[in-house]
Parts: C-alpha cells; structure tokens; sequence
C-alpha cells in the first residue's frame, strides 16, 4: 500500500512560522515533524511514499532528498497552485494503480503512537473504506463524525455549529480506493462532497485512543512538542556529545552529536539539545524544551517548555518560556519572554489584526525567522514577531 501526504498548504493561522517553511518542516521534540510521520509509516510496514509539495516546496524536497531511509521509497509530486485539498490528492492519481488502496494523511498531524498501523489493522478488518476518528479536546474547528453501532460512519459534518456537534472528529487519515479519484473529479474535487459521497457508500471509521494534535496554531507546537516528549522511553547521549563537569542530567534527557553543555548546567527531562548546539555555563534547560541544531544558549540562561528551531542564538541571563523561537533568530542578552497576564487570564494572541483567545494561562512569543530582538527587551505574553523583524536593544543609557 502506497502512503500518500498532504503538504502543499500554507496554513496561515500557523504564521509566522508557517511563513517561511511548509508545516511539516516544523521541528518538534528534536526532529521536523515530517520524519516523525516517516518513521511511524516505516514501522507500519508502509515502505512507498508520495508528498504532494507546494507552499515552500523547496524545504521539503531537500529534506525528501537527505532522508533516503533504508527500503523506504519516497517521492514528490508538486501542487502548482494553492487550492483545496481534494486538488491537492488529485495530484497523485497516475501513482495509484486501479484497483489499489492508499493510506492518505494530512501531513500536519502528530499523534503520540502509530496511528498509520491501527487503520490498517481496521482495513483489514472491515475490507472497506476507512477514515480515522478520535475524540479531541475540542472538536468545533474540524469535520465531526457520527457513527452507528458497526462503526459505520453515518454522517460528516465539516463545519459544525451549535447543537450540531458530535463527539468524534476526523482524524485526518483515510485508507480509500483507487476509485476515490472519481469521486473527486464529480464533485469538482471537493474533498467534504467527496468524502460525503464515500459516507453514503460505506465507510467505515478506526477509532482512534491515544494523544492526536492537528497544529493549527503556534501554541500547538508547543502541545505536539509534548505530546512526541511525553512518548519517550528511554534517554540518549551521543557519544560525540561534552558534557563538562557538574551538569546535572535529571529525567529523559536526548543530546546529539557533537553538543557542549557547559559546566553548572541543569537539564530536567523530558528536553533534547540538537546537534552542535552549546548550552552556557550555569543555563537551567527546563522540563518540555526542544533546542534545535546548531544552537547557542548563553551563560545563566533559563529555557521552560519552548521549542528552538535550528540556528538560533539566545543571549547570557535571558529567560524563554512557554514560547516557539524560529530558526535563525538573535535574541540579545537580558530579554524575557513574559509568560502569563499579571491577573493570570488567559493569555490571548495578536495576529494579522486578529486576536485569539488561546485558553492558556501561560504563553510566551512566536519569534518568527531571522528575527532580531535586541539586548533588554521584555516581550509581552502571546506576542508574534514576523520574520525577519528587528527589534531595538531597549538601552536605558545612551550616548545622546
């Protein structure tokens, strides 16, 4: 069976990150979120690949091209122009033989067990049709899911409203016959028509139980980076890794090839620090932090349950916390991520003239790529930096 992900989308509530990279090239617990899906379709026994590209294609490519995985077979098809999803799986159909089932999945999913192996095992059961559904925290912003007792789906909702809501949402994996494509093509390649039409023939769902995130917003980067953590069972040290003397390592702690943790450092798991990254004497790397490669953490820092992408530099006593930092990005020394309202009410987040109201009660800034934030600034909670922003040192004494 052929695996097919979708890619090709920009995904703008996912800005500024999603600005500059496709979603699945964001990093997460250490790795791009594209090969976290890779090595569950791997271990599934999914051995052939197709990624529908489009939106910052050139990333994925590049990781397609590094990422040759031993019996793995990958391949890439390209969306021209931004569309809806049903073009975008059109866009493989010469790849699926007639009479050929295909796994397909949204490539911007992360679940914290392998999904792609519990529909196979409801395929084979039902030898039909099957759509994966699970049971979220929230299920108003996607297609809810009515089923009868035979797990049967009986009806799609994909914009629910009011009294209209189900328990069940889709889950963003579907096994579909090669036949699908027609349907599609009927429906003037509307994929809620489409699937609608599927529902009316027979199909069947695979519950899904575990941890499932569709990332949707910036702050879910931050869940899905929990989430991957939270699987761990078993801590790593590279070989090539330094470890001074007085670190203290306590829980599941993952260190990659050639990284310098720097005396007096604490690292409280789950945490991972990439390859080459250095992390300062005296730096407190707090439980749920992801530092990417390449990275550099000055002396006496303090890092709480953020995500750092790659190449990324942050300044000696700074403070980042319940915050996603980009790639590129120069925080100067003494800045502070403040992380929660001073009458702790849920932080919101401004956006593209736009506010969210997150639910949390902790969240940081969104530093978008090759941001520049100068030394001594103090970033209000849920603030979004574009990329490429540079902000002014907040100097207290000047030579004027």
């Amino acid at each position: 069976m052929k695996a097919v992900i979708l890619a090709a989308g920009k995904g703008p509530k996912l800005s500024p990150f999603s600005d500059t990279r496709p979603n699945p090239m964001l990093n997460i617990a250490g790795r791009v979120l594209f090969d976290h899906n890779l090595d569950l379709l791997q271990a599934s026994g999914i051995n052939d690949v197709l990624v529908v590209v489009g939106h910052k294609k050139e990333k994925l490519i590049e990781q397609i091209g590094e990422h040759r995985y031993n019996g793995l077979s990958l391949q890439y098809v390209e969306q021209k122009r931004q569309k809806n999803i049903g073009d975008a799986v059109m866009q493989v159909r010469g790849k699926i033989l007639p009479g050929e089932y295909f796994l397909l999945i949204y490539g911007d999913i992360i679940t914290s067990a392998n999904i792609y192996s519990k529909i196979q095992q409801s395929f084979h059961s039902f030898k039909s049709p099957v759509a994966s559904i699970c049971l979220p925290t929230t299920n108003e912003m996607f297609g809810n899911v009515f089923l009868n007792a035979n797990m049967r789906i009986t009806r799609i909702i994909e914009k629910p409203k009011g009294d209209e809501l189900g328990n069940y949402v889709l889950a963003g994996v579907y096994i579909l016959p090669e036949t699908f494509f027609d349907v599609l093509e009927r429906h003037n390649r509307s994929m809620e028509k489409a699937m609608q039409e599927m529902v009316d023939h027979g199909l069947r769902a695979s519950m899904w139980e575990d941890e499932w995130l569709d990332i949707v917003y910036p702050w879910d980067i931050l869940t899905a980076n929990s989430i991957i953590m939270d699987s761990w069972n078993q801590a790593s040290i590279a070989k090539s890794a330094v470890l001074e003397a007085n670190v203290t390592l306590q829980g599941l702690v993952k260190i990659d090839e050639g990284a310098h943790i720097k005396a007096g450092a604490v690292l409280e798991g789950p945490c991972s620090i990439g390859k080459g990254s250095f992390i300062g004497n005296n730096t407190l790397v707090r439980s749920y932090t992801a530092v990417g490669n390449q990275c550099s953490v000055g002396y006496g820092v303090e890092l709480k349950n953020c995500v750092v992408q790659d190449n990324s530099y942050i300044g000696r006593l700074s403070f980042v916390g319940d915050s996603v930092i980009g790639e590129k990005v120069d925080i100067g020394a003494g800045c502070v991520t403040v992380n929660r309202n001073i009458d702790w009410d849920a932080v919101k987040v401004r956006h593209n003239k736009k506010s969210y109201d997150t639910g949390k009660p902790k969240l940081g800034a969104f530093i978008g790529d090759e941001a520049v934030i100068g030394a001594g600034n103090m970033i209000e909670p849920g603030t979004v930096v574009p990329p490429g922003k540079k902000v002014p040192a907040r100097y207290t004494v000047t030579s004027r």
